[in-house]
């Protein structure tokens, strides 16, 4: 992911795409590839909290103790953005949304690649997300650089989001 590649791998509920959120040619050929705007955002996904350190570092300890709470796990967290994030990920909003993952073959990826990555259903825009390699190999075929093995986890929903600041469920898992 280094160099650019974009990787299909499973988490929790579907198959994901990720990809070095500090690439911003990586981060639009993801998106080229899905046909998804990039106003709309993308989640980072991490194996550690301690990966998102840089993002949260200006979180008092009472914001801290509420994200901790539902990490590792299927709740993703917008939370304001201190200007690291890249604009092609928080898209035309003002926070950025993060989630540390508890599926081992996502976790692994992230701590192999030592960062947080880009973490998007692995879909076409309007389409169902990717639920197994047949999907993710009809849907992109060879336009994938990796397809990671492993099975998706026993989630029904992808993660829920919420805001920090506000509490409010954004999109319901």
């Amino acid at each position: 992911m280094w160099q650019g590649g974009v990787v299909a791998y499973p988490t929790e509920a579907v198959w994901g795409l990720g990809c070095n959120p500090f690439s911003e040619d990586a981060v639009m050929r993801l998106l080229d590839m899905k046909q998804r705007p990039v106003n709309k955002g993308l989640i980072l996904l991490a194996a550690d909290i301690s990966l998102f350190e840089p993002f949260i570092y200006h979180l008092n300890d009472i914001q801290r103790q509420r994200i901790k709470k539902t990490w590792p796990g299927p709740v993703t967290w917008l939370i304001p953005n201190n200007g690291l994030a890249p604009k092609w990920i928080t898209g035309d909003y003002t926070g950025v949304a993060l989630r540390v993952t508890d599926h081992p073959v996502a976790a692994g990826l992230s701590r192999a690649f030592g960062a947080p990555i880009v973490s998007t259903s692995c879909n076409l825009q309007g389409r169902a997300p990717a639920r197994s390699g047949f999907d993710v190999h009809r849907y992109f075929g060879d336009e994938l650089d990796a397809i990671t093995s492993g099975a998706v986890g026993k989630r029904a929903n992808p993660s829920e989001i919420r805001d920090l600041m506000t509490g409010e469920v954004v999109r319901a898992g």
